[in-house]
């Protein structure tokens, strides 16, 4: 017998078994996210909604989660797909609460998200931080002139 012949018969077995044995490893995974899944949770949806678990009822496959204060929607459990968990450097250390700030400035300061040219960067630098919203779309109009 020709061992040649006993490599497509041994290759199909280990596929199986891998087959198998990742199926089990998704099987546990999900396990334990839905033992994580209890009221106060918050968690994300399949469809990308963001809520904190109000109720769970597993007889009939169904989640309540807030959305915001007062807000509320009804999915199926099967769309929670993510605990989300709030890293540890937005909490506030006193009160075990996610701080959140005032503006977005915050969010995008010294980045450049849209990938803008220096020159544009240096524009919206030296722009005067007390101008009205009127001296605001003068400049801006001026300027998108001068780019022309």
């Amino acid at each position: 017998m020709n061992p040649t012949d006993l490599l497509l018969p041994l290759l199909l077995v280990v596929f199986v078994i891998m087959m198998f044995r990742k199926q089990k490893k998704t099987t546990q995974s999900v396990a334990q996210q839905r033992s994580q899944m209890v009221p106060g949770t918050e968690v994300m949806t399949q469809f990308g909604l963001f809520g904190r678990i109000v109720s769970v009822d597993q007889e009939e496959n169904k989640a309540v989660l807030e959305l915001s204060p007062g807000n509320t929607a009804t999915v199926h459990l099967q769309a929670l797909t993510k605990v989300v968990t709030v890293p540890a450097a937005e909490e506030d250390t006193e009160t075990g609460t996610a701080v959140v700030p005032d503006d977005a400035s915050s969010l995008t300061l010294g980045k450049d998200p849209h990938g803008s040219t220096d020159a544009t960067v240096a524009r919206d630098a030296a722009a005067p931080q007390d101008e009205t919203p009127e001296e605001t779309l003068k400049r801006l109009n001026r300027d998108e002139k001068k780019e022309n």
